[in-house]
């Protein structure tokens, strides 16, 4: 029995997750990881989206002036990464507790011909070391106390991979991308609900001055929704960038008020004019792995999102060869408060949050910068190895996953036990030549580190490192080292045919830890149960970080969870604050292709084109 419930104009193969319930050994039930709270809070809302349909282009972006912004230079002539470079640019402005100039970037980009990634990921400055976030007794720093301030600001890389990006694959001129991020800056955006919200809920803004000015009152009061709000600063940041390049953020004036500042705090770091005269962004290899009838291609380390999805892609793939007795309707129609209206069967909960146990086991255990310590990446993805991960799935829930030993290791690393962190925004564009991009730029938890310079904030990345460098007198592959970039969890994504080779998504989130979650959902919602992009996006949140089997607060039903109780799993109803949006290349019956978008109705988002 398959699923119905698909568009009219949405043309993927109907394919629902085929398993059967086996009663197979489980992992050992040790003690779940602390889980932090999501990046950024909810909105209180969920806006009831439509699916958008474009003839040539389209942008989408988690705020409608970054999307307005990508659109506009698609009608310009322009490619998806100049939308991308537009969007990025706008998302400074509109966005800032997300994503900016101050941190980083991972791109995930189609040509026409080949799948090419961009590594602007911020690295480590040449004076931390691996006890960074370590106290005077050994023990780590909390979260907060390593955050706020220089400690955590590592070098931001974003500016420098769209610049890479953009020599290969631009179409307009560099200067132009920048138009209406400079006009939005000098002439005043609107403060939109949910920036208000976030503003008002950070409890580390008073530690910062200008942002105190920048975003509250006098009085410190939160500014109001709709209130005027410009940033002269940042136009002429973005004026010299536009003129000069990247150079002038990276050498110069702006380069050494950020060193300055940063070493300057009540919590310095060591970030020098010099870590930002020499970042380079890096062009690598992209992560391809099949799945049934299509190819997903990823990012591959320094993040561990590309191979996550893989591996939760993979293991699914793998239950359904093992048995081909049960297929699953994957949807039911429940009254929620979720625009779809629908949620997944308790059998797809159950046998996808299992999936991701094993793959954020492994994530925790292996993957880290490969320019620093060996990741065994094919071993991790090879479907030999993921048959026997989903061998370890049965009828109830393994509790706790343990990594697993896939073949290509090299060197024994200690557990990361260090809390899964945490914020980001998320950008799509196609263009008129069938160029695609999905790229996820962050800085980091909510606000970065609070140190705001000339308008922008600095990222707080450094503390997605492991605050433990070793235990037992092993190292942890994610331990700090100078040059070192972050293990991430950014999972930019493009979805291909596998007979025919065409392009046939983008889709990516924001999210912290959870945009694996969030990327694996939609990614089997377009492609298992043949949704539209806005109908994936909207489904519910769900999964495991190898802790608690986490669903989205109010938008699942009391049978549902009851039935996961009943098959061993422990239940958190949280707020899953995704800001996913997705493009579909489509066809009709004719063959004529278009394209659908969505975004998430979690933020404030929109997928426009033409």
């Amino acid at each position: 029995m398959f699923s119905t419930l698909h568009s009219s104009r949405h043309r993927l193969p109907v394919l629902a997750l085929i398993t059967s319930a086996l009663a197979l050994a489980a992992c050992s039930n040790a003690s779940a990881p602390t889980l932090p709270l999501a990046p950024e809070s909810a909105s209180g809302f969920r806006t009831d989206l439509q699916t958008r349909h474009a003839e040539k282009y389209m942008a989408a972006a988690a705020n409608p002036l970054a999307a307005e912004a990508g659109r506009e230079m698609l009608r310009r002539g322009g490619s998806a990464i100049d939308a991308a470079i537009a969007m990025q640019a706008v998302l400074t402005l509109v966005e800032p507790q997300s994503s900016g100039l101050g941190g980083g970037a991972m791109i995930v980009l189609w040509d026409g011909k080949n799948v090419r990634t961009y590594d602007g990921r911020e690295t480590a400055p040449a004076g931390a070391t691996e006890k960074l976030f370590l106290q005077a007794d050994g023990q780590p720093m909390g979260f907060t106390q390593a955050q706020i301030g220089g400690r955590s600001v590592g070098t931001p890389g974003v500016l420098r991979a769209l610049e890479l990006a953009h020599q290969k694959h631009g179409r307009l001129p560099w200067a132009q991308l920048f138009e209406p991020a400079i006009k939005l800056a000098e002439q005043g955006f609107a403060i939109s609900p949910r920036l208000h919200q976030l503003i008002a809920a950070d409890a580390s803004m008073p530690r910062s001055a200008e942002m105190m000015a920048y975003f509250r009152n006098a009085d410190g009061t939160p500014k109001a929704v709709g209130t005027q709000l410009k940033n002269p600063a940042l136009a002429a940041v973005l004026k010299r960038i536009a003129e000069e390049g990247p150079d002038a953020f990276y050498k110069g004036p702006v380069a050494e008020e950020i060193a300055s500042r940063v070493q300057g705090h009540a919590n310095p770091g060591s970030l020098s004019v010099s870590d930002l005269a020499h970042y380079q962004a890096k062009e690598r290899a992209p992560l391809c792995t099949d799945y049934k009838r299509w190819q997903v291609c990823g990012m591959p380390p320094p993040s561990s999102g590309g191979i996550a999805v893989a591996q939760i892609l993979g293991t699914l793939q793998a239950l359904e060869t093992r048995d081909k007795r049960l297929a699953l309707a994957p949807m039911t129609p429940v009254k929620t408060a979720a625009p779809a209206g629908l949620e997944p069967t308790p059998e797809a909960v159950h046998l996808i949050s299992e999936a991701e146990r094993l793959a954020y086991a492994d994530r925790a255990q292996y993957v880290a910068d490969s320019d620093f310590v060996p990741v065994p990446v094919k071993g991790l993805v090879d479907p030999t190895y993921l048959a026997s991960r989903a061998a370890l799935i049965g009828e109830r829930s393994m509790g706790t996953a343990k990594p697993g030993t896939p073949p290509g290791i090299q060197v024994a690393y200690a557990p990361d036990r260090s809390p899964l962190r945490i914020s980001t925004s998320q950008v799509v564009a196609v263009d008129d030549a069938g160029g695609a991009v999905s790229m996820t730029t962050t800085i980091e938890s909510a606000f970065g580190s609070h140190i705001m310079v000339q308008g922008f904030l600095l990222n707080n990345e450094m503390t997605d490192f492991s605050f433990i460098p070793e235990e037992n007198g092993q190292k942890v592959a994610n331990r700090v080292e100078p040059g070192k970039r972050p293990r991430s969890s950014m999972a930019p994504t493009l979805i291909f045919d596998r007979q025919s080779g065409e392009f046939l998504a983008t889709v990516g989130s924001p999210g912290g830890s959870q945009i694996i979650e969030y990327v694996a959902k939609t990614t089997v919602g377009l492609l298992d149960w043949n949704l539209d992009a806005q109908a994936a996006i909207s489904l519910p949140n769900f999964g495991s970080r190898n802790g608690p089997t986490e669903l989205e607060q109010g938008q699942f039903s009391p049978t549902l969870i009851q039935a996961l109780k009943d098959q061993g799993h422990s239940v958190s109803e949280i707020d899953m604050t995704s800001g996913t949006q997705a493009i579909v290349r489509v066809k009709d019956a004719q063959g004529k292709a278009s394209l659908t978008g969505g975004a998430d109705p979690r933020r404030e988002g929109q997928a426009l084109g033409d």
